[in-house]
């Protein structure tokens, strides 16, 4: 076994990210566990809950009766929590477009999410990430997903991701609370799994009403997942970035740009120039649409 004092600083430092991205929020207790004694404990009083209770011994001075047939009866187990009912995914999807349609604010829209629970992925998840900032900016972010410390905080770019787009927002004026920054999830998948068809589209109503009640002027799209999600093509992330193009929500139609997420910056720096042109570019359309403070 490697301990970790043989390992280097960025050796540790990329360990404890792999942990992250693995689902993995605390590598410690705050005291010792003894988890062999606890399972053993756990047997011991399964064992005497499982075993039948003793006979009565027969009075003095009583003839003993023909033994007779004894139904025992099992004892009472503790009752087991009930699971989330699941719904069928078209009726789930009528639900979402309901509650997402009947939404005239954001806040509302919030109320609706806490409300739904017609998605898989939220009865997996520890809470709802739903978009900060400021909604009345014109400017719009939109990342995948939420990842384990969005999860854990409830706050969409909440760790290491966050932090480098901060630099990158901050590169070209921006900051996170003078935007709307969100995901095409509320709900951070198992194991940060990519979410099936159905999931999507059970999720699909929620964020494209946050772009209508946002009403942006400009919207910035990060990472491959949230290309391919609103611009409907099998195109990559490389094939899409930089180029304007059209996202539609609704009734509303709103000028997007794709660029790469900054998981893709931190795993190759050397795109790092590529995604800096398309800073750039988005810089360029905002200061036409309106000045950027």
């Amino acid at each position: 076994m490697i301990s970790a004092s043989d390992l280097s600083a960025a050796e540790l430092s990329a360990l404890m990210h792999f942990h992250a991205d693995a689902g993995v929020e605390w590598l410690l207790e705050e005291s010792p566990v003894d988890r062999f004694a606890e399972f053993a404990d756990f047997q011991a009083a399964r064992d005497a809950a499982r075993a039948p209770p003793p006979a009565p011994e027969p009075e003095a001075g009583m003839l003993a009766a023909p033994q007779q047939k004894r139904t025992l009866e099992r004892p009472a187990s503790a009752p087991r929590p009930l699971a989330p009912v699941a719904i069928p995914d078209e009726q789930a999807v009528a639900e979402a477009r309901s509650l997402a349609a009947g939404a005239n604010s954001l806040s509302e829209l919030k109320l609706a999410l806490d409300s739904f629970n017609g998605c898989n992925l939220k009865h997996s998840a520890r809470l709802t990430v739903f978009a900060s900032g400021d909604a009345q900016s014109g400017i719009m972010v939109i990342g995948p997903m939420p990842n384990g410390e969005d999860d854990r905080d409830g706050v969409p770019f909440s760790g290491r991701h966050g932090q480098l787009l901060d630099r990158m927002l901050h590169a070209i004026g921006l900051k996170r609370d003078s935007l709307l920054l969100t995901n095409v999830l509320p709900w951070r998948p198992p194991g940060n799994r990519m979410p099936s068809s159905p999931e999507l589209e059970i999720c699909r109503p929620f964020i494209e009403r946050q772009i209508v009640l946002a009403a942006p002027k400009a919207v910035l799209l990060l990472g491959n997942f949230t290309a391919r999600f609103f611009f409907g093509s099998s195109e990559t992330i490389h094939m899409v970035r930089g180029q304007w193009r059209t996202l539609s929500a609704g009734d509303l139609s709103v000028p997007a740009l794709a660029t790469l997420h900054p998981q893709e910056l931190l795993t190759a720096p050397a795109n790092k120039g590529l995604a800096w042109q398309d800073l750039l570019a988005f810089q360029t359309r905002l200061g036409n649409e309106m000045p950027i403070k």
